[in-house]
C-alpha cells in the first residue's frame, strides 16, 4: 500500500506529465485543513457511532474521491467511524478503464497499468491524509484466489453472456457487461473482434470484487455503506453483495444543477428513481415561490447556465434554425424522438417495449415511414460526442444501415449540431422518449410524453406509459395528439419537476466544478462541516446515518 507522501510524489510526476497548472491535490487540501485542527483529532478520538465503510475503490474517480473525502470528515465530525475501501491496482479492468486511453489489445495483453499508478495514488493522496483506516480489496484475497477466479473466467461460456437476457440472469454477468459496453462505447460487444476477451476482464474484476466484498463483510461489521454510481464494475458489484447479506446500502452521484448531488437508499438512484414513492412529491404543493424558482430554472437549462453537468454548449435557439436544417414542413405537425446514448447504463429493466434502444428507433422510423400526415424528428443525444465516454456506436450510423434513404418524412438532428434540442421539441406535437431525463423538463412545459424504456417519469401519471411493442403502435396511432396536457397533468408533472429537480438534487456549495466532470473543494474552515452549518450536508449525513430520505427540504 501506498503511503501518503509517496502517494503525492506519485501523483504529482502525473500531473507534472500533463499541461497546465492543476493546483493542489485533494491530500494537499485536506492536509492544510486537518493537520493543526485539534477539533479534527478529538473527533476521531471521540467517535463511537455508526462504522461507515465507504466503498470508494477508484481513488482516480477525482468526482468520487472529492465527495467521499468530504463525507468522510463529516461523518466523522457527527460521531460515526467510516472507513475507506480503495482498489489497489487489484482489478484487471474497471469503470476508470476507456478505450481511449488503452486499446484493447494492449488492454488484454497487460491489463489495466497505464490507468492503475494514477488512481491508486489519488485515492491514497486524498484518504491518507485523514488519517482514518484505509483497506483495499487486494487485503482480503491471495494469489489462489487469483487463479480459482481466473480458470472459473475461462470456463464460461462468454460469448452467450455477452447477449443482455444471458446476463441480465446474473447480477454480476450483469454489471461486467455493462462496464465492457462502457470501455468500449458501443451497445453490442459482438461488433467488436476482442469483445469476448475483455467481457472476461471485466467479469475477472467483477468475481474479484464479489468475493473480496464478501470475505471483508464476513469480518467486519458495518452498519451502512457508501459509494458512487452504484453501477458498473466494481461498484455494480459492491451494491449486489451488501444487498445479498441485508447490509444498508446509499449510493451518490452529482446531478445537474450546479453544487447539487443526488444521493438514493438501497441502490442506484438509475432504479431507484423509478420505484420511488409516488407520496414523496404528489401532494406536496407548489406555490408561486417555487412556481417561479422551477421556471427559472427550466429556462436555464435550455443553455446549461444553471448547471454543472451539459452537452450542448451555446445552441441555436432560432426556430427557423431547426426547419432550415432539418427541411421539415412548418405546416404539418411533427412528432419528437429523444435518444439517449447507445451503450449508457445498459442495465436490465423490466418495463421495456422492446431490447434495445436501437431497435426502437428503428421500429419508430418504419412506423413513420408508413404515414405521410405527421413528420418525425429525431434528436440524437449531444453526449454521443461531449460526453465523458464519447459513443463508438452512433446512432446516425445505425439508423443509415438500416434506412440508407430516409422516409423523406423523417429527419435526423446529427449529435454534433448546435440547434437546440428544446426548442426543436417546442415545435413538436409531442415526443417519444427511451429513458432520457429530458421527459421530465417537457411535461412540465405541457408537451406530451410517450415513454417506451424506463424513464423516470414512467407510472406518474402524466405520461403515456407502454410495455410492449403493441403498446406502442397503439399509442403512435394515435397521434398527432393535436393538443397538450391537460392542466392536472401539468400540475402533477411540475410537482415532480420540483421534487426531483429541487428536492432529489440536495444543495452542497462545499463543492465546486471549475471543470465539467471535476470536483474541487471549497472549504475554507472545519466548522463549515459540522452540523448544522450546512443544510445539504445535514441532509446527506442524516440520511446516511439514520436512514432518512434524501430530500432537501427548502420550507418555501
Amino acid at each position: 500500500m501506498l503511503d501518503g507522501v509517496l502517494a503525492r510524489r506519485v501523483l504529482q510526476s502525473v500531473r507534472s506529465l500533463k499541461a497546465g497548472d492543476q493546483g493542489p491535490s485533494t491530500g494537499d487540501q485536506w492536509h492544510d485543513l486537518l493537520d493543526v485542527s485539534r477539533t479534527w483529532t478529538a473527533a476521531k478520538e471521540a467517535a463511537t457511532g455508526p462504522r461507515v465503510l465507504i466503498a470508494t475503490n477508484l481513488g482516480g474517480y477525482q468526482q468520487g474521491t472529492v465527495l467521499e473525502s468530504l463525507l468522510a470528515v463529516a461523518l466523522t465530525l457527527r460521531g460515526a467511524r467510516p472507513e475507506i475501501l480503495l482498489c489497489d491496482a487489484d482489478l484487471p479492468a474497471c469503470q476508470l478503464t476507456k478505450y481511449a486511453k488503452i486499446s484493447p489489445r494492449k488492454l488484454v495483453r497487460t491489463g489495466t497499468a497505464p490507468v492503475c499508478p494514477p488512481c491508486v495514488a489519488a485515492g491514497h493522496d486524498a484518504f491518507d491524509a485523514l488519517g482514518l483506516p484505509v483497506r483495499s480489496l487486494g487485503d482480503q484475497l491471495d494469489v489462489s484466489d487469483a487463479l480459482e477466479i481466473k480458470a472459473q473466467v475461462e470456463a464460461m461460456d462468454v460469448a452467450r453472456l455477452g447477449n443482455p437476457a444471458a446476463a441480465a440472469q446474473s447480477a454480476v454477468v450483469e454489471h461486467a457487461r455493462a462496464g465492457a459496453l462502457r470501455y468500449y462505447g458501443l451497445g453490442d460487444l459482438r461488433t467488436e473482434s476482442r469483445g469476448e476477451e475483455v467481457l472476461r476482464l471485466y467479469l475477472r474484476a467483477a468475481l474479484t470484487t464479489e468475493r473480496s466484498m464478501r470475505r471483508l463483510l464476513e469480518r467486519e461489521d458495518f452498519e451502512v455503506v457508501l459509494f458512487h454510481h452504484g453501477i458498473y464494475v466494481p461498484q455494480g458489484i459492491v451494491g449486489e453483495v451488501c444487498r445479498d447479506r441485508g447490509l444498508r446500502v446509499v449510493n451518490s452521484n452529482p446531478a445537474y444543477r450546479k453544487q447539487t448531488l443526488i444521493f438514493s437508499h438501497g441502490d442506484s438512484y438509475h432504479k431507484t428513481m423509478l420505484s420511488e414513492p409516488i407520496s414523496r412529491w404528489a401532494d406536496e404543493p407548489l406555490g408561486p415561490v417555487r412556481e417561479a424558482v422551477l421556471d427559472a430554472y427550466l429556462r436555464s437549462r435550455r443553455t446549461g447556465e444553471g448547471d454543472w453537468i451539459h452537452f450542448n454548449t451555446a445552441p441555436d435557439e432560432a426556430a427557423q434554425s431547426v426547419y432550415a436544417e432539418t427541411g421539415l414542413d412548418p405546416d404539418k405537425p411533427i412528432v419528437g424522438l429523444l435518444s439517449n446514448v447507445v451503450w449508457d447504463a445498459q442495465l436490465h429493466y423490466g418495463s421495456n417495449a422492446f431490447p434495445g434502444m436501437v431497435e426502437w428507433v428503428h421500429h419508430t422510423i418504419e412506423a413513420f415511414g408508413r404515414r405521410d400526415d405527421v413528420q418525425l424528428l429525431i434528436r440524437v443525444h449531444p453526449a454521443e460526442v461531449t460526453g465523458a465516454v464519447p459513443s463508438r456506436q452512433p446512432l446516425l450510423d445505425e439508423i443509415r444501415s438500416a434506412f440508407p434513404r430516409l422516409p423523406s418524412n423523417v429527419a435526423v438532428v446529427a449529435p454534433e449540431s448546435k440547434l437546440s434540442t428544446y426548442v426543436a421539441m417546442d415545435l413538436c406535437d409531442s415526443v417519444l422518449i427511451y429513458n432520457t431525463k429530458t421527459g421530465i423538463e417537457l411535461s412540465a412545459v405541457g408537451i406530451p410524453v410517450v415513454v417506451a424504456g424506463e424513464a423516470w417519469i414512467r407510472g406518474k401519471g402524466f405520461s403515456t406509459d407502454v410495455s410492449s411493442v403493441e403498446e406502442y403502435d397503439a399509442a403512435l396511432a394515435q397521434l398527432p395528439r393535436g393538443s397538450r396536457m391537460t392542466s392536472e397533468e401539468i400540475e402533477r408533472a411540475r410537482r415532480y419537476a420540483y421534487h426531483f429537480f429541487f428536492r432529489r438534487m440536495i444543495p452542497l456549495p462545499l463543492i465546486e466544478s471549475p471543470v465539467q466532470f471535476q470536483f474541487d473543494l471549497a472549504v475554507a474552515d472545519l466548522a463549515q462541516l459540522q452540523p448544522g452549518a450546512t443544510s445539504g450536508l445535514d441532509t446527506i449525513c442524516d440520511g446516511i446515518l439514520k436512514g432518512t430520505p434524501f430530500e432537501h427540504r427548502d420550507d418555501t
